[in-house]
């Protein structure tokens, strides 16, 4: 975060502890959990083994596993495959196709920040978050039970409109939102945050 130092390791668990020392250091007893991505991984077992914590969870690229493999799954494991092994070999290369990636989302200028502040370990360590790839996060979701914004980015080339469409039929109650602009990326999906707060009573 920032110009905190390096974590000791990458990972799941790492992120979700960061997640809920920002909490503690800020004093909230309630918040609504956002992820986008791979951080939507961490974001979901954050909020599910701190329910307390938490008044909802918005979810861009949402799917319900990371799984690359098989029928109607959610990502496609070649173009993240590709991605990753191509920031083990030329780091400057991957950081510059990020912007093809996310569709222009980034630009050279956020290529050339990435790389400045993101060293080349902790992107080829990102993978630990596909370690868990199979794991089925809809059992996680329904004993959450809290309300849910569930975003597509519409045309993305690493996640499926499969894997967003299992989502939104798993849980139909569900606010939902489309973008053509990568959810973290996107001013939509700020604004559609936003308004997911709002339904929640908070201004």
């Amino acid at each position: 975060m920032g110009s905190e130092p390096p974590p000791s390791e990458y990972g799941t668990e790492a992120v979700v502890t960061r997640g809920l020392e920002e909490l503690e250091r800020r004093g909230w007893d309630s918040c609504v959990i956002a992820g986008d991505e791979y951080g939507g991984y961490p974001a979901i077992h954050l909020a599910a083994g701190n329910p307390e914590l938490v008044a909802g969870l918005a979810l861009g690229h949402a799917c319900l596993s990371l799984r690359g493999h098989g029928e109607r799954a959610p990502l496609d494991g070649e173009v993240m495959s590709a991605l990753m092994r191509l920031a083990e070999i030329d780091y400057r290369s991957f950081a510059r196709h990020l912007s093809q990636a996310t569709q222009d989302a980034y630009d050279d200028q956020t290529a050339d920040a990435y790389m400045e502040r993101v060293p080349q370990e902790a992107v080829v360590d990102y993978r630990v978050f596909v370690r868990g790839e199979d794991e089925d996060l809809e059992p996680l979701l329904r004993r959450l039970d809290r309300p849910m914004l569930l975003a597509e980015h519409d045309g993305c080339l690493g996640w499926t409109r499969e894997g967003f469409e299992d989502a939104v039929a798993a849980f139909p109650a569900a606010t939902t939102a489309s973008m053509t602009v990568k959810c973290s990326a996107s001013p939509e999906f700020a604004e559609a945050l936003r308004e997911f707060c709002g339904t929640l009573g908070w201004e």
